[in-house]
């Protein structure tokens, strides 16, 4: 990150909005001196959530990339997304009446996206949009994202031929320690949006007679790739005791 020039846009805004540093501090609930850190630059002793407080008054987005041995990070994400995908693809292929296809592409005017799985249920002429996620961090882009995917998914099936009643939709989370935990810090506000979960998945997909939206944690194909968070201790040697 460029802290120089993160400090040299904060206070452009800063200036262009006509506040104090003073004004940005009590809005962020931080101290005029550390405002004052951030606009010269000095910003490596302070921690990524008071960048962010400070940032969100001031409505300049903070973006972090994490790069890991150059563009290996990129590939070990699209290989747990894949193995996720090929988890998903083995649960729906046997269900009766459904059809999916994996790696849907849309492009709608400003509206541009993959949709990762797009289910279609003939008889009940239902529509399931499923995304699926490795890592589970930002939900307010998650919860939009799927809903800008729900929202267009009537144009694609239409280019398909499918004329869908119902449209649902459906996220699928790798089930990890953390992504467990990112879910419980925002356990209300995922519940009222995706109310239905893993135990509902299965009966759904039996009878997809009702628009549903549900979040539901999977694990991948790869037992050692961390997505089984419970497993079962390696027992241990019993130790023979001398008898005397």
């Amino acid at each position: 990150m460029d802290y120089l020039r993160l400090g040299s846009l904060m206070r452009s805004v800063r200036t262009k909005k006509r506040l104090r540093q003073q004004d940005v501090a009590e809005l962020a609930g931080v101290s005029q001196g550390t405002v004052s850190l951030v606009e010269r630059g000095h910003c490596r002793r302070l921690s990524i959530e008071v960048l962010g407080q400070i940032a969100a008054v001031l409505d300049v987005r903070i973006d972090i990339v994490a790069r890991w041995r150059g563009g290996d990070a990129d590939r070990l994400l699209s290989r747990k997304h894949s193995r996720l995908a090929q988890r998903f693809a083995a649960l729906v292929s046997e269900r009766a009446g459904w059809t999916f296809e994996p790696e849907v592409s849309f492009a709608f005017y400003a509206d541009r996206g993959v949709i990762d799985q797009l289910g279609w249920h003939q008889s009940c002429a239902h529509l399931l949009v499923v995304e699926l996620k490795t890592e589970f961090t930002d939900i307010n882009e998650l919860m939009g994202t799927l809903d800008r995917k729900v929202r267009v998914a009537g144009a694609v099936a239409a280019s398909r031929g499918w004329t869908p009643r119902l449209v649902s939709g459906w996220v699928v989370v790798l089930d990890t320690r953390t992504n467990r935990r990112h879910a419980a810090e925002h356990s209300a506000l995922l519940r009222s949006k995706y109310p239905a979960d893993g135990r509902q998945l299965e009966s759904f997909l039996r009878n997809p007679v009702r628009r549903t939206f549900g979040l539901s944690f999977m694990t991948d194909t790869n037992p050692g790739s961390g997505g089984q968070d419970r497993r079962s201790p390696k027992p241990r040697p019993r130790r023979e005791t001398s008898r005397r």
